[in-house]
């Protein structure tokens, strides 16, 4: 009868962590003129006609796609149900970098992520449309995007975060595809230097724009990331970093997104 009882609870906590719904969002992008794919998760508590929901969008990294999320760090399921939050991953193409490409117009995810994917998701659901109540993180690639979208746009998101992030993209010249993007480096270095996030800084003042970037010391993006957290200290620019064991690995992202979901919490609560 033990048994029984042991494994009746086993399988009533799988469900409740597991409560959430899973919906795939189409967004045509008038940008690219194309139809682009994007998960979107639901807190169990979701009611359309109940009090709105903070959005917190969540960018994959290279060679991945709008379901690698899902794939990595599949508790993103249970936090929108303990946080209470709608999560959007979008599809950000394997090798977008999130840039609004000037020599590849079907590449033009800026736009695509700041303007259509989330005027779609503000309109389909029971969202708070405000930068108090949205956020934006991501790993390796998409550390690099969150990071670059929400400084750049500071009146869409009021807190941002990044894990594993590339934020320095200029001595990774030749990976990545990042050329097909920006252009070969040699030849475009002014472009490279102006859309690589450790030459943003000059964007924050420090009070519109909360953010926390995180890295494994084994990671080799570490150096980058170090040097940003090093830039932001002497520029006096408040932020938090973190550094703890750990390399680029799905163990590494699955356990910062933890961290970063209540980092969000927080700021929604304020």
């Amino acid at each position: 009868m033990k048994n029984i009882i042991n494994i009746a609870f086993c399988v009533l906590f799988t469900i409740t962590m597991q409560a959430s719904s899973v919906d795939t969002l189409m967004v045509h992008s008038k940008s690219m003129d194309k139809k682009i794919k994007n998960v979107v998760i639901l807190p169990d508590a979701y009611n359309k006609k109940a009090a709105a929901y903070s959005v917190v969008y969540l960018l994959h990294g290279a060679g991945g796609d709008h379901k690698a999320w899902l794939e990595k760090a599949p508790d993103i399921r249970a936090y929108a149900d303990q946080y209470n939050v709608i999560i959007v991953c979008p599809d950000g193409n394997k090798t977008s970098w999130y840039f609004d490409s000037p020599i590849d117009k079907k590449m033009q995810y800026e736009t695509y992520i700041t303007q259509e994917l989330i005027t779609t998701v503000d309109k389909e659901y029971n969202t708070l449309a405000d930068k108090k109540h949205r956020a934006i993180s991501g790993y390796s690639m998409g550390g690099h995007g969150a990071l670059y979208l929400a400084f750049k746009h500071q009146d869409i998101w009021g807190v941002a975060a990044s894990m594993s992030g590339g934020v320095d993209i200029r001595p990774f010249p030749l990976s990545w595809e990042i050329s097909r993007r920006l252009g070969v480096y040699a030849q475009n270095k002014e472009v490279w230097e102006n859309n690589t996030v450790i030459n943003m800084t000059h964007l924050l003042d420090g009070k519109n724009l909360k953010f926390l970037f995180d890295c494994g010391v084994d990671d080799f993006f570490y150096d980058a990331n170090l040097r940003l957290h090093q830039k932001l200290v002497e520029r006096n620019i408040p932020h938090d970093y973190i550094e703890r064991p750990g390399g680029h690995t799905n163990n590494y992202w699955s356990n910062s997104i933890k961290y970063q979901m209540l980092f969000f919490k927080e700021f929604f609560k304020d």
